[in-house]
């Protein structure tokens, strides 16, 4: 009887020497599940309670019988669908990240790009409070704003249609992606730009007058807190805008992989997928902290609604 052909051990060790082939990676992964999964309750967490606060300022506006329809009610509401939309992102990452970036293509503008939309109109509409605020100080009868308000409607709804139509098209047609990002990024960021510089021309103008204080005084805040709240928003919406789009600028996009939570290049639409694996995860989570959170946190703060004055009676 002859010998067997040889040790399966020296069979394996000879098949690896004459091979070309690379030897398999080792699969390690970039965070710990446990890590991951607590980051997904804080994430969670961290809109919904801001979701329950908001819907309780709307709430309150009902109950202390305040105007239904102001600058209070529009912010508090643009925030209450912005927290909706991201605690039901996040919930997403519970069970199955897949599904999460396997949506309909409107519905993943809906989880991912919409809330970026959102923060836009709140822009807006902060530059539109701090226009009203300057004309009440300045003159006695304000003039009308109609003009400066259809300036804005019309820069909100090119905001939309530009982020609509180009997530849209990379999530669906082989169009060049490359070319429709730089596109959505050059004008949505340059409209951010723009709406926080003349934010900030309109908070100079308004810390600059002392009626503009009595008047904030009256509505239960104050020209500091306005400029300061302000101030902080500006600083954050420019940053991210300007981050964008140095990083367009000098990066040479090669790989797209539409709507991926693990995207950060370009930090307001899931367009470019990063090889960070799940340490993108973190990175995206941080971004929404940092660029979205706490701007709408400190708007929410500023708009919260406040217990009306008790009317004097004769025994006081």
């Amino acid at each position: 009887m002859e010998a067997p052909d040889g040790n399966p051990a020296q069979e394996q060790h000879h098949a690896g020497n004459g091979s070309h082939l690379p030897p398999p990676p080792t699969i390690t992964p970039a965070i710990p599940p446990s890590v991951k999964l607590g980051l997904t309750v804080a994430y969670t967490v961290f809109y919904s309670l801001l979701f329950a606060f908001v819907y309780a300022q709307l709430w309150l506006v009902l109950r202390y019988r305040h105007k239904r329809f102001s600058y209070q009610t529009a912010f508090l509401f643009l925030c209450l669908i912005w927290a909706a939309l991201r605690a039901l992102l996040f919930s997403f990452y519970f069970r199955d990240c897949v599904t999460a970036n396997a949506l309909a293509p409107f519905a993943f503008w809906i989880l991912y790009c919409f809330p970026v939309c959102l923060q836009f109109f709140t822009l807006s509409l902060m530059n539109l409070y701090c226009a009203q605020v300057y004309f009440k100080a300045k003159s006695k009868y304000s003039p009308s704003l109609l003009p400066l308000y259809l300036v804005f409607l019309g820069i909100s709804l090119l905001f939309l249609v530009v982020n609509l139509v180009c997530a849209l098209l990379v999530k669906m047609t082989a169009s060049d992606v490359k070319t429709i990002v730089l596109v959505r990024v050059t004008i949505n960021d340059s409209l951010f730009v723009l709406c926080a510089i003349s934010l900030s021309v309109c908070l100079y103008k308004v810390a600059k007058m002392s009626l503009a204080n009595i008047y904030l005084e009256s509505k239960g805040t104050s020209a500091c807190q306005v400029t300061l709240i302000g101030v902080t928003v500006v600083l954050l919406y420019a940053s991210r805008a300007c981050y964008n789009l140095v990083v367009l600028a000098l990066t040479d996009i090669e790989t797209i992989n539409s709507f991926d939570y693990d995207w950060y290049n370009v930090s307001d639409q899931a367009d470019l997928r990063s090889s960070l694996g799940d340490a993108g995860y973190i990175v995206f989570g941080v971004i929404l902290f940092v660029w979205e959170l706490l701007p709408t946190s400190l708007v929410v703060f500023f708009f919260r609604v406040r217990r009306p004055p008790r009317p004097c009676t004769w025994s006081e």
